[in-house]
Protein backbone atom coordinates (compact mmCIF):
# COMPACT_ATOMS: atom_id res chain seq x y z
CA UNK A 1 0.00 0.00 0.00
CA UNK A 2 1.45 3.17 -0.76
CA UNK A 3 -0.62 5.44 1.69
CA UNK A 4 0.76 5.40 5.70
CA UNK A 5 0.06 6.75 8.92
CA UNK A 6 2.13 8.38 11.81
CA UNK A 7 0.99 9.07 15.40
CA UNK A 8 2.10 12.26 16.03
CA UNK A 9 2.72 14.44 19.19
CA UNK A 10 3.14 18.26 19.30
CA UNK A 11 4.40 18.68 22.41
CA UNK A 12 2.73 20.61 25.15
CA UNK A 13 2.28 23.90 22.92
CA UNK A 14 5.09 26.16 22.11
CA UNK A 15 6.22 25.28 18.35
CA UNK A 16 9.76 25.37 19.56
CA UNK A 17 9.11 22.09 21.14
CA UNK A 18 7.52 20.12 17.87
CA UNK A 19 10.35 17.68 17.03
CA UNK A 20 11.69 18.26 13.16
CA UNK A 21 10.59 14.62 12.45
CA UNK A 22 7.12 15.60 13.53
CA UNK A 23 7.30 18.77 11.21
CA UNK A 24 8.69 16.53 8.47
CA UNK A 25 5.90 14.37 8.49
CA UNK A 26 3.20 16.95 8.79
CA UNK A 27 4.95 18.95 5.62
CA UNK A 28 4.33 15.22 3.22
CA UNK A 29 1.01 14.53 4.83
CA UNK A 30 -2.06 15.06 2.82
CA UNK A 31 -4.47 14.64 5.73
CA UNK A 32 -4.26 15.74 9.39
CA UNK A 33 -6.58 14.01 11.53
CA UNK A 34 -6.98 14.49 15.65
CA UNK A 35 -8.64 16.52 18.15
CA UNK A 36 -10.84 19.93 17.40
CA UNK A 37 -7.92 21.81 19.55
CA UNK A 38 -4.49 19.76 18.31
CA UNK A 39 -5.62 20.07 14.45
CA UNK A 40 -5.91 23.62 15.02
CA UNK A 41 -2.33 24.10 15.49
CA UNK A 42 -1.66 22.64 11.92
CA UNK A 43 -0.98 25.36 9.21
CA UNK A 44 -3.48 25.13 6.34
CA UNK A 45 -1.85 24.62 2.79
CA UNK A 46 -2.70 23.51 -0.41
CA UNK A 47 -3.30 19.65 -0.76
CA UNK A 48 -3.73 19.00 3.34
CA UNK A 49 -7.06 18.51 4.20
CA UNK A 50 -8.07 18.65 8.07
CA UNK A 51 -10.13 16.36 10.05
CA UNK A 52 -10.92 17.52 13.17
CA UNK A 53 -13.41 15.82 15.82
CA UNK A 54 -14.51 15.88 19.23
CA UNK A 55 -12.55 14.91 22.29
CA UNK A 56 -14.54 11.33 22.46
CA UNK A 57 -14.17 9.55 19.43
CA UNK A 58 -11.12 8.66 19.37
CA UNK A 59 -11.97 4.72 18.18
CA UNK A 60 -13.74 6.32 15.30
CA UNK A 61 -11.09 8.93 14.11
CA UNK A 62 -8.85 6.43 14.31
CA UNK A 63 -10.62 4.17 11.94
CA UNK A 64 -10.80 7.26 9.67
CA UNK A 65 -7.55 7.37 9.62
CA UNK A 66 -6.93 3.79 9.05
CA UNK A 67 -9.22 3.85 5.80
CA UNK A 68 -7.64 7.07 4.36
CA UNK A 69 -4.53 5.34 4.54
CA UNK A 70 -5.59 2.48 3.06
CA UNK A 71 -7.07 4.82 0.38
CA UNK A 72 -3.65 6.05 -0.46
CA UNK A 73 -3.49 8.89 1.39
CA UNK A 74 -0.73 10.11 3.45
CA UNK A 75 -2.66 10.41 7.44
CA UNK A 76 -0.92 12.18 10.52
CA UNK A 77 -2.92 11.55 13.71
CA UNK A 78 -2.16 14.32 15.96
CA UNK A 79 -2.35 14.14 19.66
CA UNK A 80 -0.75 17.22 22.10
CA UNK A 81 2.21 15.65 24.13
CA UNK A 82 3.53 12.33 23.37
CA UNK A 83 0.70 10.19 21.29
CA UNK A 84 1.88 7.13 23.72
CA UNK A 85 0.96 8.84 26.98
CA UNK A 86 -2.66 9.08 27.59
CA UNK A 87 -3.15 9.93 23.95
CA UNK A 88 -3.73 8.71 20.44
CA UNK A 89 -1.15 5.89 19.75
CA UNK A 90 -2.92 3.36 21.58
CA UNK A 91 -6.50 4.07 20.06
CA UNK A 92 -5.35 3.67 16.59
CA UNK A 93 -3.58 0.26 17.82
CA UNK A 94 -6.84 -0.51 19.48
CA UNK A 95 -8.23 0.23 15.73
CA UNK A 96 -5.78 -1.80 13.81
CA UNK A 97 -6.34 -4.77 15.99
CA UNK A 98 -10.26 -4.86 15.50
CA UNK A 99 -10.83 -3.90 12.25
CA UNK A 100 -10.14 -5.02 8.44
CA UNK A 101 -7.03 -7.38 8.02
CA UNK A 102 -5.83 -5.52 5.17
CA UNK A 103 -5.23 -2.66 7.67
CA UNK A 104 -2.52 -4.88 9.44
CA UNK A 105 -0.26 -4.24 5.93
CA UNK A 106 -0.17 -0.23 6.54
CA UNK A 107 2.73 1.28 7.20
CA UNK A 108 2.31 2.81 10.99
CA UNK A 109 4.60 4.97 12.38
CA UNK A 110 4.65 6.60 15.81
CA UNK A 111 6.54 10.05 16.35
CA UNK A 112 7.48 11.03 20.17
CA UNK A 113 6.82 14.42 21.27
CA UNK A 114 7.48 16.08 24.43
CA UNK A 115 4.73 15.42 27.28
CA UNK A 116 3.42 18.51 29.15
CA UNK A 117 4.85 16.38 32.50
CA UNK A 118 8.40 16.47 30.97
CA UNK A 119 8.07 20.27 30.08
CA UNK A 120 6.99 21.26 33.59
CA UNK A 121 9.42 18.73 34.74
CA UNK A 122 12.05 21.23 33.46
CA UNK A 123 10.76 24.11 34.45
CA UNK A 124 10.53 23.48 38.21
CA UNK A 125 14.42 21.76 37.64
CA UNK A 126 14.18 18.09 38.09
CA UNK A 127 11.36 16.86 39.80
CA UNK A 128 11.05 13.50 38.45
CA UNK A 129 14.89 12.51 38.77
CA UNK A 130 14.60 9.32 40.62
CA UNK A 131 11.88 6.63 40.22
CA UNK A 132 8.32 8.07 39.28
CA UNK A 133 5.12 6.73 38.13
CA UNK A 134 2.22 9.35 35.48
CA UNK A 135 -1.72 8.48 36.53
CA UNK A 136 -4.52 9.56 34.31
CA UNK A 137 -6.65 11.15 37.15
CA UNK A 138 -9.93 10.93 35.16
CA UNK A 139 -12.62 7.79 35.67
CA UNK A 140 -14.35 8.12 31.68
CA UNK A 141 -11.98 5.18 30.73
CA UNK A 142 -10.99 3.65 34.13
CA UNK A 143 -13.10 3.02 37.19
CA UNK A 144 -12.43 5.39 40.33
CA UNK A 145 -11.67 2.60 42.85
CA UNK A 146 -8.75 1.66 40.43
CA UNK A 147 -7.35 5.08 40.14
CA UNK A 148 -7.48 5.28 44.02
CA UNK A 149 -5.67 1.71 44.15
CA UNK A 150 -3.00 2.91 42.08
CA UNK A 151 -2.70 6.50 44.02
CA UNK A 152 -2.40 4.39 47.08
CA UNK A 153 0.60 2.04 46.01
CA UNK A 154 2.81 4.75 44.25
CA UNK A 155 2.46 7.00 47.59
CA UNK A 156 3.20 3.96 49.47
CA UNK A 157 6.19 3.07 47.18
CA UNK A 158 7.25 6.79 47.64
CA UNK A 159 7.55 7.36 43.85
CA UNK A 160 7.17 10.66 42.26
CA UNK A 161 4.11 11.56 40.77
CA UNK A 162 2.79 13.03 37.57
CA UNK A 163 -1.27 13.84 37.46
CA UNK A 164 -2.78 14.52 33.92
CA UNK A 165 -6.70 15.24 33.88
CA UNK A 166 -6.74 16.24 37.51
CA UNK A 167 -9.97 17.97 37.69
CA UNK A 168 -12.62 19.00 35.40
CA UNK A 169 -16.00 20.76 35.90
CA UNK A 170 -18.01 18.13 35.17
CA UNK A 171 -15.85 16.08 37.91
CA UNK A 172 -14.63 18.30 40.34
CA UNK A 173 -14.55 15.94 43.04
CA UNK A 174 -11.81 13.87 41.95
CA UNK A 175 -8.15 16.12 42.70
CA UNK A 176 -10.11 16.84 46.44
CA UNK A 177 -10.12 12.61 47.23
CA UNK A 178 -6.75 12.27 45.61
CA UNK A 179 -5.37 15.06 47.60
CA UNK A 180 -7.33 13.34 50.42
CA UNK A 181 -5.32 10.25 49.55
CA UNK A 182 -2.18 11.76 49.78
CA UNK A 183 -2.44 13.45 52.99
CA UNK A 184 -3.23 10.15 54.65
CA UNK A 185 -0.08 8.49 52.95
CA UNK A 186 2.11 11.15 52.91
CA UNK A 187 3.81 14.24 55.49
CA UNK A 188 2.27 17.47 55.04
CA UNK A 189 5.24 19.34 53.71
CA UNK A 190 5.58 17.13 50.40
CA UNK A 191 6.26 19.41 47.40
CA UNK A 192 3.35 19.50 44.55
CA UNK A 193 3.98 21.78 41.54
CA UNK A 194 1.28 23.01 39.47
CA UNK A 195 1.83 23.68 35.92
CA UNK A 196 -0.93 24.98 33.82
CA UNK A 197 -0.37 25.91 29.95
CA UNK A 198 3.10 24.90 30.27
CA UNK A 199 5.18 26.32 27.83
CA UNK A 200 2.57 28.65 26.34
CA UNK A 201 1.67 32.59 26.43
CA UNK A 202 -0.68 31.84 29.65
CA UNK A 203 1.65 29.84 31.44
CA UNK A 204 1.22 29.52 35.15
CA UNK A 205 3.84 27.63 37.61
CA UNK A 206 2.99 27.22 41.41
CA UNK A 207 4.91 25.29 44.25
CA UNK A 208 2.86 24.26 46.98
CA UNK A 209 3.32 21.41 49.38
CA UNK A 210 0.79 18.63 50.40
CA UNK A 211 -0.66 20.77 53.36
CA UNK A 212 -1.41 23.91 51.21
CA UNK A 213 -2.08 22.49 48.34
CA UNK A 214 -6.34 23.04 47.48
CA UNK A 215 -8.52 21.38 44.56
CA UNK A 216 -8.63 24.83 42.80
CA UNK A 217 -4.92 25.13 42.00
CA UNK A 218 -5.87 22.06 39.09
CA UNK A 219 -8.00 22.27 36.37
CA UNK A 220 -8.05 20.12 33.18
CA UNK A 221 -5.32 22.57 31.68
CA UNK A 222 -3.04 21.78 34.46
CA UNK A 223 -0.31 18.79 34.67
CA UNK A 224 0.34 18.28 38.84
CA UNK A 225 3.88 16.67 39.93
CA UNK A 226 3.87 15.58 43.04
CA UNK A 227 6.93 15.12 44.82
CA UNK A 228 8.82 12.11 46.71
CA UNK A 229 9.46 11.99 50.20
CA UNK A 230 13.34 13.26 49.03
CA UNK A 231 12.79 15.55 46.78
CA UNK A 232 14.11 19.18 47.30
CA UNK A 233 13.38 23.00 46.89
CA UNK A 234 16.63 24.82 46.92
CA UNK A 235 15.83 28.53 47.56
CA UNK A 236 17.10 31.21 45.26
CA UNK A 237 15.90 34.76 43.76
CA UNK A 238 12.65 34.20 41.64
CA UNK A 239 11.81 30.90 41.36
CA UNK A 240 12.64 28.02 43.43
CA UNK A 241 14.51 24.98 42.11
CA UNK A 242 12.86 21.55 42.75
CA UNK A 243 14.98 18.05 42.52
CA UNK A 244 14.91 14.95 43.41
CA UNK A 245 18.45 13.25 43.90
CA UNK A 246 19.19 10.38 42.16
CA UNK A 247 20.40 7.77 44.61
CA UNK A 248 18.64 6.34 47.69
CA UNK A 249 20.21 6.35 51.46
CA UNK A 250 21.88 2.62 52.25
CA UNK A 251 20.08 3.50 55.17
CA UNK A 252 16.48 3.80 53.61
CA UNK A 253 17.14 0.61 51.80
CA UNK A 254 17.61 -1.25 55.04
CA UNK A 255 14.62 -0.16 56.23
CA UNK A 256 12.63 -0.66 53.12
CA UNK A 257 13.50 -4.19 53.47
CA UNK A 258 12.49 -4.98 56.57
Amino acid sequence: MSGWVKIAGLGPGNEGLVTPEVTAALDEATDVVGYIPYVARVAERAGLTLHASDNRVEIDRSQHALQLAAEGKRVVVVSSGDPGVFAMAAAVFEALENGPEEWRNLQIDVLPGITAMLAAAARAGAPLGHDFCTINLSDNLKPWWLIEKRLRLAAQADFSMAFYNPRSKSRPEGFVKTLKILRDECEPKRLILFARAVSRADEAIRVSTLAEATPDMADMQTVVLVGSSRTRLIERDGTPIIYTPRFTPDEDQAEGQE
